[in-house]
């Protein structure tokens, strides 16, 4: 995934927490401020991953902290509430960014990727990790960015 794009990719959604209004989730899905501490924090872990494959170190990426209740929940404690949240994402998602825009043909370092999200998302392969950051650009956010909007729908 080209960085320029991602980065539209998450213009796209921070500005959708902008737009606020976020009513309640449907059962058994995220919180706005929950969907808001995952994506940062997986993003921290995609950061981490970046960082080791341009340095040429080996790594995994495993996706599950950001992802279990117990932690979602203690990361939305966040005292500046949805908008330090927002923050939060802004800067892990610039981090991220600017690390993309330096892989180059490391972006062809395969990487041991193990993401669990959903029915949609569920990865357990080595891949390149330009392609795993593609994933996450392409689908991940979107899907994201699909919950947040259907929450502010709601709360019309």
């Amino acid at each position: 995934m080209e960085a320029a794009a991602l980065r539209r990719t998450y213009e796209d959604l921070l500005a959708e927490v902008t737009a606020g209004g976020f009513g309640p989730p449907p059962p058994g899905e995220l919180t706005a401020e929950q969907v808001l501490a995952h994506l940062a924090a997986n993003d921290e872990l995609l950061i981490e991953a970046t960082e080791a494959v341009l340095a040429g170190s080996p790594w995994t990426y495993y996706d599950a902290q950001s992802t279990l209740p117990p932690q979602v929940d203690a990361m939305v404690a966040h005292p500046a509430g949805l908008p330090g949240l927002a923050a939060w994402l802004h800067t892990t998602s610039g981090r991220l960014c600017g690390l993309v825009e330096r892989l180059g043909p490391a972006a062809e370092t395969p990487v041991d990727c193990h993401l669990r999200e959903s029915v949609e998302l569920f990865i357990e392969e080595s891949l390149p990790w330009g392609r795993m950051l593609d994933i996450h650009g392409r689908i991940h956010l979107p899907l994201h960015l699909d919950q947040l909007r259907a929450m502010r729908t709601a709360a019309r």
